[in-house]
C-alpha cells in the first residue's frame, strides 16, 4: 500500500470521526444541517492534522430547582400552570382566586430586589447622591455578568431604577453596601421589614437574590407586592420599559426583564422577575384584569418563557369568568 494511499485513508478516518463527534464539538454549535457537519469535519481534520488538542464540550444536566427536588412539579392544577408554586389574589377583597403550593418556602432569586427597593425607597436617602461600583459589588456567587464596570459612577436613583427594571445585580448590591450602617445593617432591615409585614416564611441574606438562601413563599410575596404597590417609585421603576444611563463617556441602554410591560393587553402596576437555577423562573406582578386589581405570584416555573405563559393563562381565565361586580370567582386549590 502506497504512502499516499495510507495518508488518504487516514484523512478519511479522521473526517468520519469528526462527523461522529459533531453533537459535542464546541465551534459547530452555531451552525445547522449538512453544511455545518462539513465545516466542522474540516476544522477537526485540520486540528488533528496539525497535532492540536481539540476541545470537546461535555453535556452537563441542568441543576434541578428546589421545587423539583421537593417533588412540587408533579402537582397538577386546574389551569395547567408550569410554576410549582402560584397564588392569585384579588387585591381589593383579599379573596384567593387560585393557589398552588402557596406556603412552600423556595428560593426567590431576583424577586429579592423588590424588598431591596422598598427598604431603599422608604429610607428617603438622597437619590441624586453619586455611588461608585466597586469590586465588592462583583458577583462571586453565580459569576453573572454586568455592564456596570468597577469604577462606574451612578446616582442612587439610577441604581435603584436599574435594579428594579433590568434586575442589575451590581446596582442592587451597591445600594445595600452604601446604605447607612453598611451591608449587614441593610440586610437586617430587609428581614425586619419582612417580619413587620407578617412574612413569617421569608429570609434574606443579601440584596440581589443571587443566593439561594434568600427564600420566601408565594403567600408572603403576595404581601410584599401589595405593600410595594403603595410606593410610587417602585411602581414607576418596575414597569419602566427601558432606561438610558450615562456611565463615563458611554450611554448604556437597559431594558425591562419582563416583556409583558410592553404588551398592550396588560395593565401592569408593579412587577419583578427572577431566576437562578435553584429557584427556577419566578414572577410577581400587580395587574388590572377585567376591571379587577389582581396580585399574581409564580415561583419555580420550568422553561424560560413559562412564567409569562402562566401569567397569560391566569389572565385569560379571569377574563373568561362571568363575575358580577364585587364578587370573586374561586377555583379549588391544586391537588396532587
Amino acid at each position: 500500500m502506497s504512502h499516499t494511499f495510507k495518508r488518504a485513508l487516514s484523512s478519511l478516518a479522521v473526517a468520519a470521526l469528526a462527523v461522529a463527534l459533531m453533537p459535542v464539538v464546541a465551534d459547530a454549535a452555531p451552525r445547522k444541517g449538512t453544511v455545518a457537519k462539513k465545516v466542522a469535519a474540516k476544522r477537526v481534520v485540520r486540528s488533528f492534522a496539525a497535532g492540536k488538542r481539540h476541545s470537546i464540550v461535555s453535556i452537563v444536566p441542568a441543576r434541578p430547582s428546589f421545587g423539583q427536588l421537593a417533588g412540587l412539579h408533579g402537582m397538577q392544577d386546574a389551569l395547567d400552570l408550569k410554576s410549582s408554586a402560584a397564588l392569585v389574589i384579588d387585591q381589593d377583597t383579599s379573596e384567593i382566586l387560585f393557589s398552588k403550593n402557596d406556603s412552600a418556602v423556595l428560593p426567590i432569586a431576583s424577586i429579592t430586589k423588590l424588598m431591596t427597593g422598598l427598604v431603599v425607597s422608604e429610607a428617603k436617602l438622597p437619590m441624586d447622591e453619586m455611588i461608585t461600583i466597586t469590586q465588592d459589588d462583583v458577583d462571586t456567587e453565580k459569576h453573572s455578568s454586568s455592564r456596570l464596570r468597577v469604577g462606574a459612577m451612578l446616582t442612587r436613583g439610577e441604581l435603584l431604577h436599574l435594579a428594579l427594571m433590568s434586575s442589575e445585580n451590581r446596582a442592587a448590591h451597591a445600594l445595600g453596601r452604601t446604605y447607612p450602617g453598611g451591608l449587614g445593617s441593610f440586610v437586617a432591615l430587609m428581614n425586619a421589614k419582612a417580619k413587620m409585614l407578617g412574612m413569617k416564611d421569608t429570609r434574606y441574606v443579601e440584596p440581589t437574590g443571587l443566593s439561594s438562601n434568600n427564600q420566601s413563599s408565594a403567600h408572603d410575596l403576595a404581601t410584599l407586592v401589595n405593600t410595594a404597590y403603595t410606593d410610587s417609585v417602585l411602581r414607576e421603576y418596575t414597569t419602566s420599559p427601558g432606561h438610558q444611563v450615562a456611565v463615563g463617556n458611554r450611554t448604556l441602554q437597559f431594558n425591562n426583564t419582563n416583556r409583558l410591560v410592553k404588551n398592550p393587553d396588560w395593565d401592569i402596576g408593579l412587577q419583578k422577575t427572577g431566576y437562578i437555577s435553584e429557584a427556577g423562573q419566578c414572577l410577581v406582578l400587580q395587574a388590572k384584569i377585567a376591571g379587577r386589581k389582581l396580585i399574581m405570584v409564580f415561583l419555580d416555573s420550568a422553561g424560560k418563557l413559562s412564567r409569562i405563559a402562566d401569567a397569560e393563562r391566569v389572565r385569560r381565565w379571569v377574563e373568561s369568568q362571568p363575575v358580577p361586580t364585587g364578587v370573586s370567582a374561586v377555583i379549588p386549590k391544586a391537588s396532587s
